[in-house]
């Protein structure tokens, strides 16, 4: 009688408990800046992590560009309706670090939240960019680049030039680029993010400064200092080759990308993370090279720097969400989740345990020149000059640089006026950051 009846509340349990739904997964947004094949290997990441577990569901929502997503971010946070996860690029970074109140440091959010995180697995050139003085990780590096050269095969072939050697000097690639104009290339070669790679990259590959204090990095009272005569000889050779579209200039940001996808431009020189667009879109085949440099600069090269963005979080959250975000990161940072990223996007791996995965996997035995990003950020120890940049207001300062690298391409001004303003006005943008940021 007791064991029936014993038996009979246990199935009541049961059948209690079956009835009960199932605990719904804590849906976390995560705000991004990535579209196009970049976008769908993103969109492939939250879907991978949300198979892996029950409990939380990542919701990436594209909000545009980089300006546009941390601007969305921003007017969010003000109406309490921001998301717990946003892509920053990494020149926003002491914007960030400025607004203390708003953000959540990854250090702390994977202490509080007890996962493991040691910033000693990350490569250094990376980590770098997103630690404070103390050494501690601010936020969490997701998708780092460096600027590299890629160059059309078939149009070197065309041209008369080896397909399996790169130029790797500034004079090496003048020639090519001629030699491109020569066979029927409507240009020689063009860059993406003339700031990024003209000035800020140039000046990390040739030991020089783009400002005082460790380019900003030493504190908010830096001054910029790139125009030097090496910058200034290097934008006035430009500015030369643009007469005959040796060089010709795309372009801010991405836009000149297409012009190398659809064969126009046989050199082209931009982000390592756009790998996956251009062999998407080219219908030729991509050689890949390190950046070129001026061999007559003793110090170069050295090292480049990264761009790409990084994960921010975000306050005020419900508390729940937060070991969602937590368990993302840590999934991120698998060795086989960091390897897959770097092989199918060009990004760089951000752990030295994906590096040597993708190594040992014979990734880059099977598609010689995709090591060019890794080993160029990696060439040789940082200088105080090739650490990178954590300049206040720097979207705005890349926009005062830009505006005056137009100048000098389209003949309006000499290289030294327009870097002279650049520097000029810029300065003056850090010191409005400076004076409005005067704890930091």
């Amino acid at each position: 009688m007791l064991k029936s009846a014993l038996r009979t509340i246990g199935l009541v349990a049961v059948a209690v408990m079956l009835a009960q739904p199932a605990r719904a997964a804590v849906d976390v947004q995560w705000w991004h800046a990535m579209s196009g094949e970049l976008g769908r290997q993103l969109e492939k990441l939250a879907a991978d992590f949300n198979a892996s577990q029950s409990g939380y569901r990542i919701v990436p929502v594209y909000k545009g560009n980089y300006t546009e997503t941390v601007t969305a971010a921003i007017f969010a946070f003000r109406s309490r309706s921001q998301p717990a996860i946003v892509q920053v690029n990494e020149i926003a970074t002491a914007t960030m670090m400025a607004a203390k109140g708003a953000t959540y440091p990854v250090y702390e959010l994977m202490r509080d939240q007890a996962e493991y995180f040691s910033p000693a697995d990350y490569l250094p050139a990376i980590t770098g960019f997103y630690t404070d003085l103390a050494g501690n990780m601010l936020s969490f590096p997701f998708n780092a680049s460096t600027p590299i050269l890629y160059y059309n095969k078939d149009l070197f072939r065309a041209a008369g030039l080896d397909p399996e050697v790169p130029p790797k000097t500034w004079p090496e690639l003048g020639v090519a680029a001629k030699r491109l104009r020569a066979a029927g290339s409507p240009c020689g070669f063009t860059t993406s993010w003339p700031s990024w790679i003209n000035v800020e990259n140039f000046s990390a590959f040739h030991d020089l400064p783009v400002a005082t204090r460790s380019n900003g990095l030493g504190g908010l009272d830096a001054v910029l200092t790139f125009n030097n005569p090496t910058m200034v000889r290097h934008i006035a050779q430009l500015s030369e080759w643009q007469k005959t579209k040796v060089f010709d200039y795309g372009g801010r940001a991405t836009s000149a990308e297409p012009r190398f996808q659809k064969g126009e431009c046989g050199i082209f020189i931009g982000s390592s993370g756009t790998r996956a667009d251009i062999l998407t879109n080219a219908k030729f085949e991509v050689g890949y090279g390190m950046l070129p440099y001026w061999p007559d600069v003793a110090a170069a090269p050295l090292n480049s720097i990264i761009g790409g963005a990084t994960l921010w979080v975000l306050r005020d959250r419900p508390r729940d969400e937060y070991k969602g975000v937590a368990k993302f990161f840590a999934f991120l940072s698998q060795s086989t989740v960091q390897a897959a990223w770097h092989q199918k996007t060009g990004y760089l791996p951000i752990t030295r345990a994906a590096f040597d995965l993708t190594r040992t996997q014979g990734f880059y035995d099977r598609n010689p020149g995709t090591a060019s990003s890794i080993e160029q950020i990696t060439r040789k120890p940082p200088t105080e000059n090739s650490r990178g940049l954590r300049l206040g207001s720097f979207t705005l300062i890349r926009d005062a640089i830009e505006d005056e690298l137009e100048q000098a391409f389209a003949g309006k001004k000499p290289a030294q006026a327009a870097l002279d303003a650049a520097v000029d006005r810029g300065n003056k943008l850090l010191r409005q950051f400076e004076r409005a940021n005067p704890a930091q």
